[in-house]
C-alpha cells in the first residue's frame, strides 16, 4: 500500500497490494471510524453497503487499461488496487467487493489492470516489461515490488506501502520458479506455450470452463474460472505474461535495496504465506533482520499466493487489508 499526501487540504493514501499485491488510498481530512471485532480485522459485513463492481476501459498514460471499480456515494477516501502478473483485474472481483463492504462504504475502490495486452500491440511487435508497468501506474506478487519502486520514486509523497504475498526477490530454491524462468527466457519455449494456450482459445467458452474447473481451477471460484477463460486463452496475452516474467526474473535477481527499506520501514507492511515460493519464509526472516521495524504478518489460514481465485481467500485478505487501513487512518487522525 502506498500512501501519498497531496499539496492541498485533502490527504491521499496510495495503497499498493500485491500477491504480490498493491493498493492506492486517498483520504480527505475527515475520517469515519469502524469498529473491529478482533485484532485480525475480522468484522461483520454491513449489508447496507453491499454493491457490485463496474467494469470499464479507460486510457492511462496513453494505454488502454481495464478498471474494476465501486464508487461510494460520499467517500472519505479512495482505494486503488494494482495486481501482479498477469494483471487481470477480474480475478479480484470478490476481493474488491469485500474490501468495499468491510470499509463500510466509506471508500471508493478501484482496481487498475496492467497495460492491456491487446492484439494490436502484439501486431506492432510491442511487449510490456516490468519497468513499463511501473511507469504506467503507481502500483499481488510482483505488484509488491512495483509498490516499493513507486515508494522509492515518490518518497516525499507516499505515506504507506502494503505488500500481500510479496515477490521481492528470485527464490533460488524453487523448482517452479526455475522452470518458469527457463520458459520465459527462451523465445522458442515461450512461443510453444503460447501456441498451446491459443489452441484452448479455439474451444467454445463452455468447454474451456470445464477444462479449467476440472484441472488447475478445481477449487477456484466461478469468477476466477471465467477470468482465466476470457483473458488467458489468447496468444498475445500469454506472450506478454511470459515477457514480463522474464524481465521480473532479471530485475529481482538483484539483492533487495535493504538500505531503502530501512530508511522507510515505518511506511511498509508485508503479509506472507506459510507455503509460498514467491514469498518464502526465509525472505520474511531476512526482512526481520534487515529492517526490523517493517510491519510483518503471516497468514496461517491455508490460503495461497493466488488468494483472489477463491472467495474465502479474497474475503480473508480483504479483512486483513481493512484492519491495516483502519489502523493507519486512526494513526493519522
Amino acid at each position: 500500500m502506498l500512501v501519498r499526501a497531496l499539496p492541498s487540504t485533502s490527504r491521499v493514501f496510495t495503497l499498493i497490494l500485491s500477491s504480490s499485491s498493491r493498493l492506492t488510498i486517498c483520504f480527505r481530512k475527515r475520517y469515519r471510524s469502524t469498529s473491529m471485532t478482533r485484532e485480525t480485522g475480522l468484522r461483520d459485513f454491513n449489508s447496507g453497503t453491499k454493491k457490485s463492481v463496474n467494469f470499464r476501459l479507460c486510457n492511462v498514460s496513453s494505454h488502454t487499461t481495464e478498471l474494476l471499480e465501486i464508487q461510494a456515494d460520499d467517500p472519505t477516501f479512495h482505494v486503488l488496487f494494482i495486481p501482479g502478473n498477469p494483471g487481470v483485474i477480474t480475478f479480484y472481483k470478490e476481493f474488491v467487493e469485500s474490501l468495499y463492504e468491510l470499509l463500510g462504504g466509506n471508500a471508493s475502490v478501484t482496481a487498475i489492470g496492467h497495460i492491456s495486452h491487446t492484439k494490436k500491440d502484439w501486431e506492432r511487435g510491442k511487449l510490456f516489461s516490468l519497468e513499463e508497468q511501473i511507469d504506467h501506474k503507481v502500483g499481488h506478487s510482483i505488484g509488491s515490488y512495483i509498490s516499493l519502486e513507486m515508494l522509492r520514486r515518490s518518497t516525499e509523497k507516499v505515506i504507506y506501502c502494503i505488500g500481500v504475498y510479496p515477490f521481492l526477490a528470485v527464490n533460488q530454491y524453487s523448482r517452479t520458479q526455475s522452470h518458469i524462468r527457463k520458459i520465459a527466457a527462451s523465445p522458442i519455449l515461450s512461443v510453444i506455450i503460447c501456441l498451446l494456450v491459443a489452441l484452448l482459445g479455439l474451444l467454445p467458452v463452455w468447454a474451456s470452463r470445464l477444462i479449467v474447473s476440472k484441472s488447475v481451477g478445481i477449487s477456484w471460484s466461478a469468477t476466477a474460472v471465467d477470468a482465466t477463460c476470457t483473458h488467458l486463452r489468447q496468444y498475445h496475452t500469454m506472450r506478454n505474461v511470459l515477457f514480463m516474467a522474464m524481465t521480473e526474473f532479471k530485475e529481482l535477481s538483484k539483492t533487495p535495496n535493504w538500505t531503502f527499506m530501512r530508511e522507510n520501514q515505518h511506511k511498509i507492511s508485508f503479509l506472507y504465506g506459510i507455503d509460498d515460493h514467491w514469498g518464502p519464509m526465509y525472505m520474511f526472516n531476512e526482512i526481520s533482520k534487515q529492517a526490523p521495524k517493517i510491519s510483518l504478518s503471516v497468514e496461517g489460514e491455508g490460503h495461497t499466493h493466488a488468494f483472489c481465485c477463491t472467495e474465502a481467500g479474497s474475503l480473508w485478505v480483504a479483512h486483513h487489508v481493512t484492519s491495516l487501513i483502519e489502523k493507519k487512518i486512526s494513526g493519522q487522525t
